[in-house]
């Protein structure tokens, strides 16, 4: 009898390796948290302090360029809108020619835009070099998280989530008080030049560290389907971008969402017919936790987009502070994020996933609207200590929200998840913005007032508060031992 020697490689690489997935190696071996971490910390890091900087300056910005701040807006959903555009494109790149190849473009473009932002001498200017920006920005966040997905165990995502995270969550940190030092001691084009260094870093990091992880039959592109989901979501965000406004007439408004809905219809028709290679898989929606994470975290993730442009107003506009003292007081919020991710696992641990996001839920909401009671006199010390807590739990929400969303997906199926899930992050945070904006204008018409004051901003929070909890309704019907593969929890207290 002849005994075949065992080829060791081989059984100790994980199943979806062997199987689904050509790794390229790099020269230099670490191991697969670093060179996760190396990954999103770089792209996130970049994203989150570019966007938290640009919120506390606008009004600064809306000062220079002679436009009104809520009109400054359109720069922060203009990145947005092409995030969401280009999402769905992202995972198929991903696995036609590898995540290290499709990162170090997005990188390297990411930086080109951001030193085409920071000298845009105009709002026109500045809207298309934002969405240019927008491009590269959704060629880096999914091809990240699929790369973390796809090399480690279930039982290890929340933690490696919320460990690997923490170098992207420096950019709320550093973002509100860094944006105010700029604009208040310097030009606000630094806000987009300070991208560059970071960027030549991720090169770095990227070149050096990261596996080219890609499928080895990958399906094809779905021109059909990207046009359709495209101008979906472009005409969708635009239309919430005017709505309640007097720019665009009221039958126009309308227009745009009904052709906005027109194309999704007909996008779901086309992934009827032709599922398996349809840019976005619909079928990712009757896998309850995916559902409850992607469009129940929806309402969630709508105050997430409108919490920095809504504070940036009421502090500098409605209160009177400097860029620079907004910052400093905003920049609290995401220090209690920070402190959380080390807290979000044995939380999810001890409570599970959906008595977690079920309380959390009406804590997150109730934060949220408390920012409406905050006045000129509220003393500092309590607008940091609710800050601070809202910062906390809704960290904690998102970190729940983003491990659930994957819990029953197949590894054949993590590239698509990946891409649907980041698509509708970036969809419905910047209907937040659109949202919020809104909002405000309606608080402003309805009072007559034709300059913002706090009166036309706090209710908004109250309003966008009370949206977070429709969410509750997504939560409620989970299991009881929803996502507990993902937390090794012990099967005593399971349902």
């Amino acid at each position: 009898m002849t005994v075949q020697p065992i080829d060791e490689e081989k059984h100790r690489r994980p199943p979806v390796e062997a199987e689904a997935l050509m790794v390229e190696e790099p020269h230099v071996r670490f191991s697969r948290s670093s060179v996760v971490a190396a990954i999103i910390g770089a792209a996130m890091l970049m994203q989150t302090l570019n966007a938290t900087v640009l919120s506390n300056a606008l009004p600064t910005m809306a000062h220079a360029l002679h436009i009104e701040p809520l009109r400054l807006n359109l720069a922060i959903t203009a990145y947005m809108l092409a995030a969401a555009v280009f999402l769905p494109v992202s995972g198929w790149l991903a696995d036609r020619y590898g995540a290290k190849k499709v990162f170090l473009a997005a990188i390297a473009l990411y930086a080109v835009t951001s030193a085409l932002c920071g000298a845009a001498h105009n709002l026109e200017q500045l809207v298309a070099a934002r969405l240019a920006q927008g491009m590269a920005g959704a060629m880096m966040m999914p091809v990240g998280r699929l790369v973390l997905l796809r090399t480690t165990p279930k039982n290890e995502i929340v933690q490696a989530m919320a460990v690997l995270t923490m170098p992207a969550l420096l950019g709320p940190v550093l973002g509100p008080p860094i944006g105010g030092f700029i604009v208040t001691f310097g030009s606000w084009r630094w806000i987009f030049l300070i991208n560059l260094p970071i960027a030549a870093l991720g090169l770095f990091l990227v070149s050096r560290f990261v596996p080219n992880v890609k499928e080895e039959e990958p399906q094809k592109l779905d021109a059909l389907g990207l046009i359709l989901t495209g101008v979906g979501l472009a005409v969708l965000i635009f239309g919430f971008e005017n709505l309640g406004r007097d720019e665009l007439p009221a039958g126009l408004t309308a227009g745009l969402f009904l052709g906005a809905f027109a194309a999704f219809g007909l996008y779901w028709r086309h992934w009827r017919r032709n599922r398996r290679d349809a840019i976005l898989d619909l079928s990712l929606f009757s896998i309850q936790t995916f559902r409850a994470s992607v469009v129940g975290g929806g309402f969630m993730r709508i105050a997430m987009g409108a919490t920095p442009f809504m504070l940036a107003l009421l502090l500098q506009i409605g209160f009177g502070l400097s860029a620079l003292e907004a910052g400093l007081l905003t920049f609290t919020s995401a220090v209690g994020a920070l402190v959380m991710k080390t807290a979000a696992p044995p939380i999810l641990r001890r409570f599970g996933f959906k008595n977690t996001l079920l309380v959390n839920a009406v804590i997150v909401g109730a934060t949220f609207a408390a920012y409406a009671l905050f006045t000129a006199r509220t003393p500092h010390w309590l607008l940091i200590l609710v800050l601070l807590t809202s910062g906390f739990f809704r960290s904690l929400q998102f970190t729940s929200l983003n491990g659930l969303a994957y819990a029953d997906v197949d590894q054949p199926q993590m590239s698509r998840a990946t891409t649907m899930a980041s698509m509708c992050q970036q969809l419905v945070q910047s209907i937040g913005i659109g949202v919020a904006a809104m909002l405000i204008h309606v608080f402003m018409v309805t009072r007559g007032e034709s300059q913002l004051t706090v009166a036309a901003i706090s209710p908004a929070f109250v309003v966008i508060g009370a949206i977070t909890l429709i969410s509750i309704l997504f939560f409620l019907p989970l299991p009881a031992n929803a996502g507990d593969e993902l937390q090794d929890r012990p099967r005593a207290r399971r349902a």
